[in-house]
């Protein structure tokens, strides 16, 4: 009875020209094999499943192979069988996430004096190689600069910048990049050929989106589907197999959308998730299709969409329904949505709510559609003058702020009032409303109107009502609230002034008597007691 072995290591590539999508790095590895200018260090970098491992088993056999022929290894010598079993000496695979600390490496670098048993060079291949501690990378240093010119290293990682530079300075870096949908589906293809296996192509493409650019991953998926569905697999049974959401889900949330029903969009969700669902799942797949429908709106072509035939016809058709502000619009609302559910304990109230909202979204309008309209106006319109500007008054508002406009009959008269109120203050009306204006302070403000009740009004010029106070206290107490009191005045008198107060000298002579010193006065000269008086307000003992 023959030893099952899954596809990925049953499948994978004996010679350069078998690595999938890594053109550029296979080509580079030959070309250095041929003209001798191997280095002793290499570094790969990549995704997980795209071929870093592979690559660096392949480049191992290539050095060490007996009949090299046009430098790939020809994988029947006995160096390439012992390296393909994993048996070699010459050859060794470290596992970097199990063999992390600077005793490895120590004992690695003992080892690395002993020259290959039976290739040309000894080859270590260090996998996941960022995951090594600041101090065993310190204790490779040394010899990863000067090594043994039997010696190479190769090592791999899928997160480099994880590595020290001190590290990446030292080799030869190689970046793998994802593969494409095409190339994992073509790979599949040929398995499945080899194989005797009848999948047909909408089956693999959805696998091969499925392994998310990585080969080693959709051919793990590919074994999972045959072991479900047999030798015949397709489509619906890899909807079911994997629970992937039908991309006809999609389609009609376009449709509820263009008839705008929310009753439609409830049923949807109730539908999605009793089938079990994932609903982020469903949000990425659902930005998806709106991303497809932009990119056959701006293109005219479905040629850049990863679908099968049958979904890119109808993509063409259903682009024509959607404008591209609005397409832009959903897919903005949508990843809003998407990064809200993180958050969120009920993700199902979410997606109900937002995808509600999706459908009853109103539509952008096209810039080039309101241009159209404003110069349709213009040629109906062709003899409107223009609005007037009127310039602006010593009592209205400046240009950039905007109007208050009143909107009860109450406002309305009070705004009649002030358009025939002269914009200079009447000195007599404020002296007949002084008391007036204090009880308002009073009212917002009960210690300045206070101060208030024992100042008072020396005259106005201008705009400037000046007040008299009869001491430091009351004084400094007006000047740090002018700004309040203008407020106030202008909230009584409808005009706007500035208030500035000044010592009253005639009331002043009154308390002090003829030729009597003022005894606070005097004390008022040392600063310390001013500056109580001003900022405290304090008062002399009686």
């Amino acid at each position: 009875m023959s030893t099952y072995v899954v596809t990925a290591r049953k499948w994978r590539p004996m010679v350069f020209e078998e690595v999938v999508g890594q053109a550029h790095i296979t080509t580079t590895l030959r070309n250095a094999i041929v003209t001798q200018r191997l280095a002793h260090a290499y570094l790969f970098s990549g995704p997980r499943g795209v071929g870093k491992t592979t690559t660096a088993r392949l480049l191992a056999k290539a050095v060490n192979c007996r009949n090299p022929a046009d430098a790939n290894p020809d994988n029947t010598c006995e160096n390439c069988r012992e390296i393909t079993e994993g048996r070699s000496f010459d050859v060794l695979e470290i596992d970097g996430a199990s063999n992390r600390g600077v005793e490895e490496i120590r004992n690695l670098r003992e080892a690395v004096r002993y020259a290959p048993s039976k290739g040309k060079y000894r080859v270590y291949i260090i996998d996941e190689v960022h995951m090594l501690t600041k101090e065993a990378f310190n204790a490779l240093l040394k010899t990863l600069e000067e090594p043994p010119a039997h010696v190479m290293f190769i090592f791999a990682t899928t997160e480099i910048q994880k590595v020290p530079a001190t590290i990446l300075s030292r080799c030869q870096r190689f970046d793998f990049r994802r593969m494409s949908v095409d190339e994992i589906t073509a790979n599949l293809k040929g398995i499945a050929a080899a194989e005797e296996l009848h999948v047909d192509d909408d089956a693999l493409l959805l696998i091969a989106k499925r392994g998310d650019g990585s080969l080693r991953d959709a051919q793990s998926i590919f074994d999972q589907v045959v072991s479900l569905c047999g030798k015949t697999v397709s489509a619906p049974q890899i909807l079911e197999a994997l629970h992937i959401v039908d991309q006809d889900f999609f389609f009609r949330v376009s449709d509820l959308m263009k008839a705008r029903d929310t009753r439609g969009a409830i049923a949807l969700v109730d539908e999605l998730l009793s089938r079990g669902h994932d609903i982020g799942e469903f949000l990425s797949g659902l930005i998806e299709h709106f991303r497809n429908l932009l990119i056959a709106k701006e293109t005219g072509s479905t040629e850049l969409l990863e679908a099968a035939d049958v979904y890119r016809k109808r993509y063409a058709e259903e682009a024509t329904s959607f404008t591209v502000a609005d397409l832009l619009r959903f897919q903005r609302f949508l990843g809003a949505t998407e990064a809200a559910l993180r958050w969120t304990s009920q993700p199902r109230f979410k997606l109900e709510a937002d995808l509600v909202q999706l459908v009853t979204m109103q539509r952008a309008p096209e810039v080039a559609e309101i241009l159209q309209q404003i110069e349709q106006l213009k040629k109906n319109y062709p003899d409107s003058p223009p609005l007037p500007r009127r310039s602006p008054s010593p009592s209205s508002p400046r240009e950039d702020q905007p109007p208050v406009l009143p909107t009860t009959a109450q406002g309305r008269r009070t705004e009649n009032a002030d358009a025939r109120r002269p914009a200079v203050i009447s000195e007599k009306e404020v002296q007949s409303r002084w008391d007036e204006f204090i009880q308002h302070v009073r009212g917002r403000r009960i210690s300045l109107g206070s101060v208030l009740e024992t100042s008072r009004l020396l005259g106005i010029e201008g705009n400037t009502i000046l007040i008299g106070c009869p001491g430091e206290f009351q004084f400094s107490a007006i000047k740090r609230n002018r700004e309040a009191l203008a407020e106030i005045f202008q909230s009584l008198f409808h005009v706007g002034a500035r208030i500035e107060p000044a010592l009253d000298r005639e009331e002043q002579e009154g308390q002090g008597g003829e030729g009597k010193p003022d005894e606070s006065a005097s004390e008022a000269e040392h600063p310390a007691i001013a500056a109580l008086r001003r900022e405290l307000g304090a008062e002399p003992l009686q």
